[in-house]
Parts: structure tokens; C-alpha cells; sequence
């Protein structure tokens, strides 16, 4: 007589067979496409055929567009709210501008970096058709998320006291705390938005989010006026406002998503399975976050250190004034970094290594005529540039004399970017982010100090620092990219892939 443990395991067994049969195939199917790539290029060698180029130009465009649009849309809503608090004096605004400041050192890149993981996850569970896991790997990110939001408020809940600590006037630093309490709601809001970017991101739905964001950054504008000028808030005003446009922005795209036929099969509803696999979440995830920090944390340092210089008022100010115009053209190479690691996530999940290397070599050149143009652009304003944000002769001639270094930062950040958009891509944040260790804290910071401090070339010697850092992150993402076997990478990719499907054989 059977057991009831085996009357069980005879009932699930015709189910289990089914979903290992299953497996199977599209393992197979897999290998397959990795090997007619590998026959195309014994075929072909190293060369592309000139359709294949044009046709992958195109979706780089059509995605890099939308994209580039998104970023500076985004970045606009934090600085709209800035500039309304200028209006109200200079204490408010330098304590709106410090508060941004350590707001996004302390809180918006490490969310920016983290969410980023889902570049490598769901681009290439899209890639190799397993769509349900987008929907998965994307809760899993709003869960772990909205847990480090948690403590990351209580940080902002003391900014005042910790400004004060690191020597900052206090008047401004308890100003800024003040901000700082309010923007905390846009924290959490922030945080689930990128996820559901992402989301829409890896799988080439990039309109409605280009849509979203243009119609809160029109409200954001109307938000501000209200709570800045008529409700009485003032500069507090400014802060939740960012809160109110995340939120609107997050729940626009939610209700797209949650709606959308586009998204049927990748937003399945909510699932339990979010809650498994988390640990391999965040071994992309702590790195991800890890490579975009470091990277960001250096340029605000150059401004603290900018204020050690002889003059710091001149030299603060032209840097900040620098660090804004970068700030401002990063978000083309930006666009193209997110439209990389989504072809080459989608292209090596499905199996294609061929074609993820292609998309590579087109945005690499892409990214070199782009900085050469925006380069170019830079210096021919260079004289003028500086009226736009002062009328000081002295510091319009500063900004004269940084454009053409900041034209040249440009154009080797933009190649750094989509080098590490290609890193988010295969999943090599790790590597990532000791490459921007060494970059900026082993090379670049330490360059720049002795220039601007022991040589005194000042700001300028900051600046040559940072292009420095550059140039090695450059050289090193590069090498490892040229020497990529992009074979064995989509087999590592669908290993990922199956990989992350454990949960989901269990759950069934």
C-alpha cells in the first residue's frame, strides 16, 4: 500500500515532469541561437553587415531619445524647486541648495544605484522571454527599496544636526535640516519610481514614462508657485513639493503599468515570490549602488574642496556653476548608458552575443560624435555661458577659462557612461564598482588635491583631476569590454535567468 507521502509525490509528478520538460526546451532554444551566433561570426569574422548597423542605430535612437528626455525631465523637478526658493533670499536658498546636496549623496544616488540592478535582471529575463519575472524582480527591488528608505529617513530627520557636526555655518545648516524633513516623503516616492523605470526600460516601453514625466514637470511648476508663494510654506513649500511630483509621477506609471495591454505580460499581479531570492538581489544590487555612489561622491567633493581654496566664493562658485553644465549634458550619454544596458541585457538573455556586441561598438561611436558636438558647443560659448548665471566679470571669465576642460570632461564621461551602461547590462557591477574606486579615490582625488593644493592651480586643477579619474575608468572599462567573450557572457545570462526561476518551480 502506498504511503501518503507517495500518493503526493504521484499526483505532482505529471506537473513536475511538464515544467522540467519546459525548462528544457528553452534551454535549448537558447543554445541553439548561441550557436547559429556563433557560426554567424565564423561566417562574417569581426565584421557586421551594414543592415544589421542601421538596425541597431535605430533602436538605440528610439530608445536613447525618450530616455534622455526622461532624465532631464527628472532632474528638472529638483532644481525647478530650487530655483523658486531663490526668490525667497539667500539663506533659503543656500539652505535648499546644501540640503539637495547631502540629499543626494546620502539618498537619492544609493536608491538611483540600487534599483539599477534590475538593468541586469529583468532586461534579461526579457530578453530570454521569461516576461512574468519582470513583474517579479521588479517587486523584489520596491521591497528592499522602500526597507533602506527607512533608515536613510531617519538620516534626513537629522541633516541639521549632522551639518552642523561637519563644520557647516549653523545658521544654513538648521535651515537645511528644516529641507531636509520635508523632502523626506519624495525619498520613498523616488525610490519605488525607479524601480518602475526600470521596469519599463529593459523592456523597450519608453513613451508613456517620457509622457509622465512631462506632465509632472509641468505641474511640478504649479505645485511650487502654490506652496512656495501662496501657502505660506515658503521654502517648505519647495520641499514637498518634490515629494507631491514623485509621487504623482510613480503613480501615473503604476496605473500605466497595471492597465497597459503593452505590460500583460510582464505585470502579472502581485506575487509571493518577490519575497524569495532577495540575497541574489542584492548582490547585484549593493554593487550597483556601490559603482554609481562612488562616482557621484567625488564630484561633490570637489566642490568641499573647492572652499578650502584662497578665494572660496570665486571658486565655489564657478564650480558649482561647471558641475550644473555637467550636470545638465550628462543626461544625453545618460539616455544612451540606460538604452546600452537594456539592448545588451535583452539581446544576451535571448542569446544573441553577436548582436549585443554590435550594440556596443554603435554606442561607443555614438557617444564619441555626441561629445565631440556638445564639446565643440561648449567652447563656442564659452564667454557668454557665465551671464547666465552671473553678472560678475570675474567669475564670467572663470567660467571662460573651465569650459574648454569641461568640454573635454564631457567627452570622456560620456564613453565612461555607456561603458558602464554596458556593465549594468552584463551584470558586472562588482568589477564596476572597483574600477570607480581606484579611478577616483586611488587616482583622481589625489591627483586633484596636489594640483589644486600643492601647485596651486586651483578649481582648474580640481577639474583636471576628476578628467583624469576619468580617463582611467575609461581605459579600464574599455580593456575589459574589448576582451569580453561574449559567448560565454549570454550563457552566464541564461544561467542567471533559469537561475532566478527556482522560486517560481517551487511556488507552482
Amino acid at each position: 500500500m502506498a504511503t501518503e507521502g507517495e500518493e503526493q509525490v504521484s499526483i505532482f509528478k505529471p506537473l513536475i515532469d511538464d515544467i522540467h520538460h519546459h525548462h528544457e526546451q528553452d534551454v535549448g532554444i537558447l543554445q541553439q541561437g548561441l550557436l547559429r551566433d556563433e557560426d554567424d561570426d565564423r561566417g562574417i569574422g569581426s565584421g557586421f553587415k551594414r543592415k544589421e548597423i542601421v538596425e541597431e542605430v535605430k533602436k538605440q535612437i528610439w530608445l536613447a531619445g525618450p530616455l534622455v528626455c526622461v532624465s532631464l525631465l527628472q532632474f528638472c523637478l529638483q532644481l525647478i524647486s530650487v530655483m523658486f526658493v531663490g526668490h525667497l533670499g539667500k539663506l533659503a536658498l543656500s539652505a535648499a541648495s546644501m540640503a539637495t546636496s547631502f540629499a543626494s549623496v546620502t539618498g537619492f544616488s544609493l536608491l538611483m544605484g540600487m534599483s539599477s540592478a534590475l538593468d541586469t535582471l529583468c532586461g534579461q529575463s526579457y530578453g530570454a522571454k521569461q516576461y512574468h519575472m519582470l513583474g517579479v524582480h521588479m517587486q523584489r527591488a520596491m521591497i528592499v527599496l522602500f526597507l533602506v528608505c527607512i533608515p536613510l529617513a531617519g538620516i534626513w530627520a537629522n541633516t541639521g544636526h549632522i551639518l552642523k557636526f561637519l563644520g557647516q555655518d549653523p545658521q544654513i545648516s538648521e535651515q537645511a535640516g528644516v529641507y531636509a524633513k520635508y523632502i523626506i516623503p519624495s525619498l520613498f516616492g523616488y525610490g519605488l519610481l525607479q524601480c518602475h523605470v526600470r521596469f519599463l526600460q529593459t523592456q523597450n516601453n519608453v513613451f508613456p514614462m517620457m509622457l509622465t514625466s512631462g506632465i509632472t514637470t509641468l505641474l511640478h511648476i504649479l505645485v511650487c508657485w502654490f506652496l512656495v508663494f501662496k501657502s505660506g510654506l515658503g521654502f517648505r513649500g519647495a520641499a514637498l513639493a518634490n515629494g507631491i511630483s514623485y509621487w504623482v509621477n510613480l503613480s501615473l506609471l503604476a496605473l500605466y503599468v497595471r492597465i497597459a495591454p503593452s505590460c500583460k505580460k510582464t505585470w502579472t499581479g502581485f506575487s509571493k515570490e518577490a519575497l524569495h531570492d532577495i540575497p541574489n538581489f542584492l548582490k547585484l544590487a549593493i554593487p550597483s549602488a556601490i559603482m554609481i555612489c562612488l562616482e557621484n561622491w567625488s564630484f561633490e567633493m570637489m566642490v568641499l574642496l573647492a572652499g578650502l581654496l584662497p578665494n572660496p566664493q570665486l571658486e565655489t562658485s564657478v564650480l558649482s556653476i561647471c558641475l550644473n553644465t555637467a550636470a545638465t549634458v550628462w543626461m544625453i550619454p545618460y539616455g544612451l548608458s540606460n538604452a546600452i544596458s537594456t539592448r545588451v541585457s535583452n539581446e544576451l538573455g535571448a542569446g544573441h552575443p553577436k548582436t549585443a556586441r554590435l550594440a556596443v561598438y554603435v554606442v561607443l561611436l555614438t557617444a564619441l560624435t555626441e561629445g565631440i558636438l556638445v564639446g565643440l558647443v561648449l567652447i563656442l560659448i564659452r564667454n557668454v555661458w557665465g551671464y547666465a548665471y552671473s553678472n560678475d566679470v570675474e567669475v564670467v571669465k572663470y567660467v571662460a577659462l573651465m569650459l574648454p576642460i569641461l568640454a573635454t570632461s564631457n567627452l570622456v564621461d560620456g564613453i565612461q557612461c555607456v561603458l558602464s551602461g554596458t556593465v549594468r547590462g552584463c551584470g558586472w557591477q562588482k568589477i564596476g564598482a572597483y574600477i570607480n574606486l581606484g579611478s577616483y579615490y586611488i587616482v583622481g582625488i589625489p591627483v586633484a588635491i596636489l594640483l589644486a593644493f600643492v601647485l596651486h592651480i586651483g578649481g582648474m586643477g580640481l577639474w583636471l583631476g576628476i578628467i583624469l579619474a576619468l580617463i582611467v575608468q575609461v581605459v579600464s572599462l574599455f580593456t575589459i569590454t574589448v576582451r569580453t567573450n561574449w559567448e560565454q557572457e549570454a550563457k552566464i545570462a541564461r544561467e542567471r535567468v533559469y537561475n532566478s526561476l527556482i522560486p517560481v518551480d517551487i511556488v507552482s
